[in-house]
């Protein structure tokens, strides 16, 4: 018998029951389409419910969750790379020695995981190996008043929910001194240690994709630690969080992520270090109190690439800094964010880069700039979305780009420093347009902005003093 619903379309709905037939089938369809989607989101919900969790708690969270008095789980040596049981396990020579003693062990290769609980110096002499066998944490420092010295660490595992790490420093008044630390996810990781010295180090991170690897040197709730003259190469950022009183002096970090990140911190010192190649420089972020000075930033390069930047802080100082060849020297973010904070920045020299300083949001006061070089940048001051930097101070900074004079021989320009935007305005105040920022036509419609202004130029900041000679200490 011929189906009476296998005809044309207008036969089919001409027909009662073929339409009763579809509406059938729609029920079918939309039933098993529930079902579907309860398996796909409703199920795994339940289960997330059902094992403590609770959905969404995390999200948007800006704090890791650590949990510091929970002890530290090690994976046991039978579970590790089969190439570690040849291996001599480092941790007798550890729990043979007594508190307060010196441990120099022969020369070679030894197995982690290591634990030490107790005040010993251990010094290696350069010529000791630990090899974590791609497992967990290499070595664990639980002790205060203790000297880890000369001692190569490698080998952890690669989990970022374990923070798998060449070392984890766990006490205080601790040396860390002339470690080699490479194929690891995490290199030095200190939670609640304080008045640490962590100093002359080498650290790498495990040969992955950048946003894979973990950080260099982490400090969380740690406090007053100085961290100096480190070598970091190919690691993802060296941070702290919620931590206060730290000094970072004379380190080098090159091909890196972020070479310094603050977030939610006070009172640290950032000083003589060299940042090469990185994507950021120093960033603050909902900080307060920092010094950055005396730093070389360069080569911050790509998209996000920035010297060093300000997400809602106050109250720092950024002086006599070299920012050179940089995307971004400055970048401010609702900075400074408490009312009535400052932040001064003097005395640095912002050369050869894409934009100087970039303000994100327009009218903002309480910037202080004093005694800078402006050379050779492409920008030497932007404002995103409209607006100007006039609110803030600009005063006796050197602008290789004035045309004034200095008559009387004082040093000082006879005329104020005025920095106007004309096309400028297209790519600031539309943020798709900065792709064109130094396009031919760009340029073109900027020269004639300048030669026979068609619209009212944005002033965007006047220096009532500036430098008519480039100060000698970098003229070099």
């Amino acid at each position: 018998m011929r189906n009476l619903c296998s005809g044309s379309r207008a036969e089919a709905f001409a027909n009662p029951k073929c339409i009763a037939k579809i509406k059938v089938e729609l029920v079918i369809n939309r039933l098993l389409t529930a079902r579907l989607w309860a398996l796909l989101v409703l199920v795994p919900m339940s289960v997330a419910m059902a094992e403590g969790g609770e959905i969404g708690s995390d999200m948007g969270s800006s704090a890791p969750r650590v949990d510091v008095d929970k002890p530290m789980v090690l994976v046991p040596l039978s579970e590790r790379d089969p190439r570690i049981h040849r291996l001599p396990p480092f941790q007798k020579l550890v729990d043979d020695t007594p508190a307060g003693g010196t441990l120099k062990p022969k020369p070679g290769l030894y197995a982690g995981p290591v634990v030490v609980n107790k005040p010993i110096v251990i010094d290696g002499g350069g010529k000791v190996t630990i090899d974590g066998g791609n497992k967990s944490t290499v070595f664990v420092l639980q002790a205060n008043s203790s000297t880890l010295r000369g001692l190569h660490l490698k080998g952890s595992g690669s989990s970022h929910d374990s923070d798998d790490a060449c070392l984890n420093v766990r006490g205080n008044n601790n040396y860390i001194e002339n470690l080699v630390i490479d194929d690891c996810l995490f290199g030095i990781d200190l939670k609640q240690a304080n008045n640490n010295i962590v100093r002359n180090n080498s650290i790498r991170s495990k040969p992955i994709a950048l946003g894979e690897r973990g950080d260099a040197i982490r400090l969380w709730y740690s406090m007053g630690n100085l961290i100096e003259s480190n070598d970091i190469r190919d690691s993802r950022d060296t941070v702290a969080w919620y931590s206060n009183d730290n000094i970072f002096r004379k380190n080098k970090t090159t091909r890196s992520r972020y070479s310094l990140h603050f977030m939610f911190d006070k009172y640290n010192l950032v000083e003589g270090n060299y940042y090469y190649d990185n994507a950021v420089g120093v960033y603050l972020m909902y900080t307060d109190g920092v010094v950055v000075r005396n730093n070389v930033i360069s080569h911050a390069m790509g998209a996000t690439g920035m010297a060093v930047g300000f997400k809602e802080s106050s109250n720092s100082v950024i002086e006599n800094n070299e920012i050179i060849y940089c995307a971004t020297g400055i970048g401010s973010d609702l900075s400074p964010y408490e009312p009535g904070s400052t932040i001064k920045v003097k005395g640095n020299r912002f050369a050869y880069n894409g934009i100087a300083v970039m303000f994100n949001s327009g009218d903002r006061e309480g910037n202080f700039f004093t005694g800078n070089i402006f050379e050779g940048n492409l920008t030497d001051v932007a404002v995103g979305g409209g607006g100007s930097s006039g609110k803030n101070v600009w005063n006796g900074n050197y602008w290789d780009d004035y045309k004034g004079f200095d008559r009387n021989n004082d040093g000082v320009g006879d005329t104020p420093y005025d920095l106007y935007a004309y096309a400028d305005r297209i790519w600031m105040e539309i943020p798709y347009a900065r792709f064109f920022k130094n396009a031919p036509l760009m340029e073109a419609i900027d020269f004639l902005e300048r030669l026979a202004p068609f619209s009212s130029p944005q002033l965007m900041l006047r220096d009532n003093a500036p430098l008519f000679h480039m100060p000698r200490k970098t003229r070099k």
